[in-house]
């Protein structure tokens, strides 16, 4: 089907993805990673000290082969919520339209969470519904290798042993 022949119930559904994964982790250690800013900004491996600086209210993630990101932080509800504003590339301002990305953890009976991730907004990218589209198609495949690389991670973390003195 192609992008002109999409009703706009079909288009408002592809406005956001939303996928989820379980951990088996403390909600605590899931939120010590989503809580980071930019922490999907990886080559499939979360980064476990990422180049993230600040400035004002907007963090910045360089990474080595895909370049800078910008995120403002929308919310923070430790440890169960956290938003941020996907602002993009040093060339694009406050006024470009942006994504929102949005992570729940949620306990499961009988350990571990469940993360959840959307990221909505799609169609604020671009009047045009093949450009944002094709915009969303990156992503969407995208939060599925973030959600396993963020799985991976956590899961050692919590499983690494401690220091002790």
């Amino acid at each position: 089907m192609s992008d002109t022949t999409r009703t706009d119930t079909e288009l408002a559904e592809l406005d956001r993805i939303s996928r989820q994964i379980d951990i088996d982790a403390p909600a605590e250690r899931v939120w010590e990673l989503i809580a980071r800013p930019g922490w999907y900004i990886n080559d499939g491996t979360v980064d476990a000290d990422p180049d993230l600086r600040h400035e004002d209210d907007v963090a910045v993630l360089r990474h080595p082969t895909m370049g800078e990101f910008r995120f403002r932080t929308v919310t923070l509800d430790k440890p169960r919520y956290a938003a941020f504003r996907w602002i993009g590339t040093p060339s694009r301002d406050e006024s470009t339209p942006s994504t929102l990305v949005e992570f729940w953890i949620d306990e499961r009976s009988g350990g571990g969470v469940t993360l959840r991730v959307v990221e909505s907004g799609f169609s604020s990218l671009a009047e045009d519904a093949a450009a944002w589209l094709k915009e969303r198609e990156g992503n969407d495949e995208g939060w599925i290798i973030e959600l396993g690389a963020a799985k991976a991670f956590v899961e050692k973390s919590a499983s690494a042993p401690t220091a002790t003195s």
